[in-house]
């Protein structure tokens, strides 16, 4: 099991990097390149770039205080 777990964590990892390393490329290092140049279609618009993490944190604030929701109600149950 102690494979697994380093392969998982391996994987896990790396997908980190990979995508603070292009977030960061994309939000940092690209606006000083010019338009026309190829690098461009290798990312999305640079709106996304303010968007996608705030849709993200909306939907993982969401998901979190409805969590936080059903583990209130089922304690308050128990305790009736």
């Amino acid at each position: 099991m102690e494979l697994a777990d380093r392969a998982v964590g391996f994987l896990l990892s790396f997908v980190s990097v990979s995508i603070f390393t292009y977030y960061t490329l994309w939000v940092i290092i690209l606006p000083f390149v010019e338009n026309d140049h190829f690098v461009h279609r290798y990312f999305l618009p640079q709106e996304y770039a303010i968007l996608i993490p705030v849709y993200a944190g909306v939907t993982l604030l969401s998901l979190l205080c409805v969590f936080i929701g059903i583990v209130m109600l089922k304690s308050k149950k128990k305790k009736a």
